[in-house]
């Protein structure tokens, strides 16, 4: 495992991290017992960064976390949760305020069962671009509320998380130095999408740490194919099936490849992948610390051809 400092934060973590997103049930029904074993294999498989938010499985996620955490040293790990998104009663809520951004911190921290967040994300601030105040309020009153709690020492560290790499690079600009310390960008860093290189010089330059998310492009790039709930054109889906049928002939699961690929870029401090099952998170740990097959990536990323770099939108 290869660890290294998340931008200027002085966060010293994995480069491949545990999204807890599964334990919310997001993806499939889980079972609480299985949940917890997840996370204690990642700690113990040398992860030490683990993402969270309360709008995953509307606070459940964060629940059962919790209850996983309060077995582990809290020394063993950094734990980033986020701001913005939520949700009850299977209705999806969104609140950027101040105001809000702040009493979420303090009911994530009750939920997970500690005293500090090491790193606060406003969640998916593509969402705000379309509500009233635009993403102009991100910078105005979410990120201020944030790091008010930053100086308190409540939270050690604030960034912001999107799928549109724009976004991030404009909330950036707008924003004080040091406002914001490191961005969340999914989907943007995979076999069959590398926009993310196109923005390191920027992130670098602001002092701005990266964390990469969703090797496996949201199950674009799975054997089983993808959900049926996945936003990807038929096109993107199609070439990307192509390429998994390529990677089993060669007896070396896309799934592998995926991952192995996605956490080789030193300049991308930590890439974060999702799993309840125990299993395959040891699985996961292990290609990760593997070299992929660099001329099978040069065969996957030829077969997916003009799809590369395809996207779509989260909202």
């Amino acid at each position: 495992m290869r660890y290294s400092e998340l931008g200027n934060t002085g966060l010293k973590i994995s480069n491949l991290s545990f999204g807890a997103s599964s334990l919310g049930s997001v993806f499939r029904t889980t079972d609480e017992g299985e949940s917890i074993a997840a996370v204690e294999a990642a700690v113990d498989g040398g992860i030490n960064f683990i993402d969270v938010s309360p709008y995953y499985g509307h606070y459940k996620a964060e629940t059962v976390l919790g209850k996983a955490l309060r077995r582990i040293e809290r020394n063993k790990y950094y734990l980033s949760t986020k701001v913005g998104r939520y949700g009850q009663n299977g209705v999806n809520t969104w609140d950027y305020s101040g105001r809000r951004a702040q009493e979420s911190v303090m009911e994530s921290m009750d939920r997970l069962g500690i005293d500090h967040i090491d790193l606060i994300n406003v969640h998916d601030i593509e969402f705000q671009a379309s509500l009233p105040g635009g993403l102009q309020k991100v910078v105005d009153e979410t990120l201020p509320a944030l790091v008010e709690l930053r100086e308190k020492g409540i939270v050690g560290h604030v960034g912001i998380t999107d799928l549109q790499l724009e976004n991030l690079k404009w909330v950036v600009e707008q924003s004080k130095d040091g406002v914001v310390e490191s961005i969340l960008n999914f989907c943007h860093y995979c076999l069959n999408d590398d926009a993310l290189t196109d923005y390191l010089d920027f992130f670098e330059a602001h002092g701005v740490g990266v964390v990469n998310a969703s090797p496996l492009s949201m199950g674009l790039l799975t054997s089983r194919g993808i959900p049926s709930w996945h936003p990807a054109p038929r096109p993107l889906v199609e070439a990307c099936t192509r390429a998994a049928h390529h990677c089993a002939e060669k007896g070396y699961p896309i799934e592998k490849l995926a991952i192995q690929y996605s956490v080789h870029n030193p300049r991308i401090t930590s890439t974060l992948f999702s799993s309840a099952n125990p299993a395959n998170v040891v699985r996961n740990i292990e290609w990760a610390n593997q070299e992929p097959d660099w001329s099978l990536v040069d065969e996957v990323q030829a077969i997916i051809g003009n799809q590369k770099r395809v996207t779509w939108s989260n909202t």
